[in-house]
């Protein structure tokens, strides 16, 4: 009985190092100056910078203003992603639900990512894509694999951008390393 239980304790131990490496690897990604392959400066920032006149019509229409060519569209103020090909056409749009710190409206290229990682509310995340920072704080895409057991106190600083588990596989099939981001209103 003592082998049985002492292996559960270094399988607890063992768990619990490899989530606190996980963690230490997030916050240290965290920490990468912006200027180490952080934004791609392929669409001009005036492009993105303004509000991009909406469908009214069609509220999930890709904008106007968010670019050409095969690229990630994330509308800060709507809340929705586009996956959009090469030619233009909208493979893919969905809702998101955003952290407490949003990118600034601008080009940017996925730089990083991981299959399975806990979120900073203590959720296991899965198909993280990360594409910016903003003040030392991590911003990508990651879908919970299940629902948080805890909250984010109200003043910390997120920068995760959820998204169902479905749109999650979606994003990480499309936003391999490298793949454009452009960050609208």
């Amino acid at each position: 009985m003592a082998d049985s239980s002492s292996g559960m304790v270094v399988a607890g131990l063992t768990t619990v190092a490899v989530a606190t490496v996980g963690v230490l690897a997030f916050q240290a990604y965290a920490t990468v100056p912006a200027g180490v392959g952080r934004a791609a400066k392929s669409v001009p920032t005036a492009a993105v910078a303004s509000k991009a006149p909406r469908d009214r019509r069609n509220p999930t229409a890709l904008p106007a203003s968010s670019g050409t060519g095969e690229r990630v569209v994330y509308s800060v103020d709507d809340d929705r992603v586009w996956l959009v090909s090469a030619r233009g056409k909208v493979l893919r749009t969905f809702k998101v639900a955003p952290g407490s710190v949003d990118p600034a409206p601008d080009s940017y290229s996925v730089d990083s990512r991981s299959n399975a990682v806990t979120g900073t509310d203590g959720a296991p995340i899965e198909h993280v894509v990360r594409f910016a920072s903003v003040d030392g704080i991590a911003i990508g895409f990651s879908a919970a694999v299940r629902p948080p057991q805890t909250r984010p106190a109200p003043d910390d600083r997120t920068g995760g951008i959820r998204e169902s588990r479905a749109d999650g596989e979606a994003m990480w099939q499309f936003a391999t390393i490298g793949q454009r981001v452009v960050v609208i209103r």
